[in-house]
């Protein structure tokens, strides 16, 4: 506690949320009370700094209970909207990815494939009201004699439908390019011949892990915006790199972080899940996620006033050497010039194609703050706090 001249903690800022006192502001805003005040004159005035991002989350999907048939069933298999569950849980329980397509897609047998329907969209489907066909199947047991069930059905038939999303909010992600002669279609969108466009994802300064680059005040328990409705970090994410190189303030310049978060989907609404159709790669969730993050003392008020120009993130070859596992970088480059419009790359000047976006991620931010302001949302303190940098 005696290392900062500022100390506070969540239960002075949660009283504070609750008596209609607490100063919050979105992590732009932050970025000119630091730079004009300082950060420990800005942490004695700012409690609660939100965040938000709005960007394809391919690590989404849901755990959906549909109650049981009579007579009973042991679903072993289940599809919705012709889009297969993972069946292998409890008898009526079932797990739906993002990403997972309809079986009667035909994929990228006609390159590139469109994917117009899969996980994700199901999802989106349920979350807006529409009735969603399922169908199940089982192999029959005494106590699970059915084999065969389907019903149309709404999320409000649902008994239960929860948002589980093992990977999301990446901290940091590479911007992409194509060095070759012929068009590519990837994860990070279409990549056109001979570096023509560039594309990132992530909304910098407003991006939630950005404004926490070392996982001071995020882990188990921490609550979240999410989908529209309230979520929480329940774990690191897959892929959780927290020993990736930094900068001096702490920000990673290459994929670092990412959490592990879950929420009840019948709190959501369907604009902040949006089914995403990638061309030649797949079917994805684009998602709306936002987290407060707590202005402890001067040095979170410091991370959360980390401007564009600040974050920096590597160019990567999507064409030949990210798909062969060659660790390379054609140039560092920041999310300021990344949001210009343009970057450079070995002297050619390329335009930039954001998969975030910018106006969904600041309504989230904005959303979130207003929950605050209200005393509808308060700090959740994490029980322990994901795995930082050595």
């Amino acid at each position: 506690m005696g290392a900062f001249e500022v100390n506070k903690t969540y239960r002075e800022i949660n009283e504070k949320i609750a008596a209609g006192k607490a100063v919050v502001v979105t992590a732009e805003e932050m970025i000119d009370i630091v730079e004009n005040e300082g950060a420990v004159k800005a942490a004695r005035r700012v409690d609660v700094v939100t965040t938000g991002t709005f960007a394809p989350m391919c690590s989404s999907g849901a755990f959906l209970n549909f109650g049981h048939a009579q007579p009973t069933i042991k679903a072993s298999k289940t599809w919705f909207n012709g889009v297969p569950a993972y069946g292998g849980l409890a008898a009526v329980d079932c797990y739906i990815g993002a990403t997972e397509p309809t079986e009667e897609d035909p994929l990228n047998k006609v390159y590139p494939g469109s994917f117009n329907y899969g996980g994700g969209h199901v999802i989106e489907d349920l979350v807006a009201g529409k009735k969603v066909h399922m169908r199940s199947e089982g192999y029959g047991t005494t106590c699970y004699p059915n084999r065969f069930f389907e019903k149309d059905l709404t999320l409000a038939d649902l008994p239960q439908a929860l948002l589980c999303n093992p990977r999301n909010a990446y901290q940091n992600y590479n911007c992409a390019i194509n060095t070759t002669k012929k068009t590519i279609y990837t994860y990070m969108g279409t990549l056109k011949p001979r570096m023509a466009n560039a594309n990132y994802c992530s909304a910098g300064a407003l991006s939630p892990l950005m404004n926490d680059p070392c996982y001071r005040t995020i882990g188990l328990g921490t609550r979240i915006f999410l989908g529209g409705g309230v979520g929480y970090v329940t774990w690191w994410g897959t892929q959780h790199k927290p020993q990736a190189p930094r900068t001096e303030n702490g920000i990673p310049t290459t994929p670092s972080g990412t959490i592990f978060v879950m929420g009840d989907m019948k709190q959501m609404k369907s604009e902040w899940l949006r089914g995403a159709s990638i061309r030649g790669y797949g079917c994805s969730l684009s998602l709306g996620l936002g987290i407060p993050i707590p202005v402890l003392n001067e040095e979170m008020a410091r991370y959360t006033g980390v401007k564009d120009s600040e974050i920096f993130t590597q160019v990567v070859d999507y064409a030949m050497d990210y798909p062969n596992g060659v660790s390379r970088s054609y140039g560092q480059v920041s999310y300021a010039d990344l949001k210009s419009g343009s970057i450079t790359v070995e002297g050619k000047i390329i335009p930039t194609v954001p998969l975030s976006s910018m106006v969904k991620g600041r309504e989230v931010a904005l959303t979130l703050k207003e929950w605050i302001e209200r005393g509808k949302f308060f700090l959740g303190e994490p029980q322990f706090l994901l795995p930082g940098p050595a």
